[in-house]
């Protein structure tokens, strides 16, 4: 027995000296240990820049780089690793709420598109409009970055400052300044309802900026409102979603579709696994309009093919983005966590909105296109749908 203890605690002080200093294993041994095309490789290198480098390295930092470059090297963009700080920062802002400067962004060449601003934010308090792109934070370019990554330079904690570089297009001119704002808390007012009166017939319309945790009773519950009101036909605007949480986006579309599946995901180790509608729909029969445009994506894109292959809905606005994967978080023990693309998704149809492999695709296209005209000043996209909502039969 005290043989076997000797030879257990020999094993796993090897095995540890083999994860943490593998070149601290003598050359016969680490040769059948490491697997020079294998991870053990990086904890060589690791171990030997912690080792011989002239200068005390950080490790945490070595550590977050090693992981960074791994991610980037998938040639994926929408794949990304948070560090602990960059993962504190996207629970938050799942919850509603997050510390920065109070904007939607997506995905541009050159950086960060400014999609929505936040009323009484410190980017509203700055002049930043939507449209506007951000290239730079604090000196860094933001140019090649995933969006979650460059989101991760813009936000911080609240009262840290962070100078940002803005390009703006006028007249087909595009002028570029830096501005210097205070980061704040920022609550994330993700459910807008108002009530529209077209002809005879009283129009619901809800707007979601992102499916968020808590989206879809937030969601139901705007709806339940303005039917008390005397709406009898609604139209959800997703304009500029995002997208977010592949449940959430069940959930609202569960609000509408009675059983069958709202979606689809299939990927190398899950598999194939189906999303359908839950329960009894609180809203089976009322006409339902949804708006889209190029800033809907992901579980947005869910929603909207889930009740347009379903002749549950009429999609009003323009094409969607063409977001055809979804990604799944897993936290690491670092405090950070990986946020990396597990699967394509398939509306009810078989339908993949992106392009091959990770590649924007087509995306949605709407059943009645409409272009929003910004110098009209008003929202012509919301008001055709608001009609085509009140022309519309219910579903059968």
């Amino acid at each position: 027995m005290a043989l076997a203890v000797v030879v257990l605690a020999i094993f796993v002080a090897g095995a540890y000296v083999g994860v943490r200093e593998p070149q601290a294993l003598p050359d016969m041994i680490r040769e059948r240990v490491i697997d020079p095309e294998g991870p053990g490789a990086v904890s060589e290198a690791f171990g030997i820049i912690r080792e011989q480098y002239y200068d005390e390295p950080d490790e945490a930092e070595l550590r977050d780089n090693a992981i960074d470059g791994m991610v980037e090297g998938l040639d994926d963009r929408f794949s990304t690793y948070f560090d602990p700080k960059a993962y504190a920062q996207f629970q938050q802002s799942q919850d509603n709420r997050f510390d920065g400067i109070g904007v939607v962004v997506n995905e541009d060449p050159k950086g960060l598109a400014v999609v929505r601003v936040y009323a009484k934010s410190p980017a509203k308090d700055a002049g930043i409009k939507t449209g506007d792109v951000i290239t730079a934070a604090d000196g860094v370019p933001l140019k090649g970055m995933s969006t979650t990554r460059a989101s991760s330079k813009v936000r911080g904690p609240a009262g840290t400052k962070v100078e940002l570089r803005v390009e703006r297009k006028v007249d087909g001119k595009t002028t570029s300044r830096t501005i210097d704002t205070e980061r704040r808390p920022v609550e994330v007012p993700i459910v807008a309802s108002t009530l529209r009166t077209e002809g005879d017939e009283k129009v619901g319309v809800v707007r979601l900026a992102q499916f968020t945790n808590g989206a879809t009773v937030q969601v139901g519950q705007a709806l339940a409102r303005l039917e008390k009101r005397g709406a009898k036909r609604f139209v959800l605007d997703l304009r500029s979603n995002p997208g977010g949480l592949v449940n959430e986006a069940q959930g609202v579309a569960s609000l509408f579709l009675k059983g069958g599946d709202v979606v689809t995901l299939k990927g190398r180790t899950i598999g194939e696994q189906s999303y359908p509608a839950t329960e009894e729909p609180v809203f089976p029969k009322q006409p339902l309009v949804v708006v889209v445009n190029q800033g809907s994506a992901s579980a947005a894109e869910i929603v909207t093919g889930a009740v347009q292959d379903r002749d549950r809905a009429t999609v009003v606005g323009e094409r969607t983005y063409g977001k055809g994967v979804f990604q799944r978080v897993v936290p690491l023990s670092s405090g950070g966590a990986l946020d990396i693309t597990a699967g394509q998704y398939f509306t009810p149809k078989g339908r993949n909105l992106g392009g091959s492999g990770t590649a924007v695709g087509k995306g949605l296209q709407p059943d009645v296109k409409v272009k929003d005209d910004p110098d009209s000043g008003r929202d012509v996209v919301l008001d055709r749908a608001v009609e085509v909502a009140a022309e519309a039969k219910a579903p059968r």
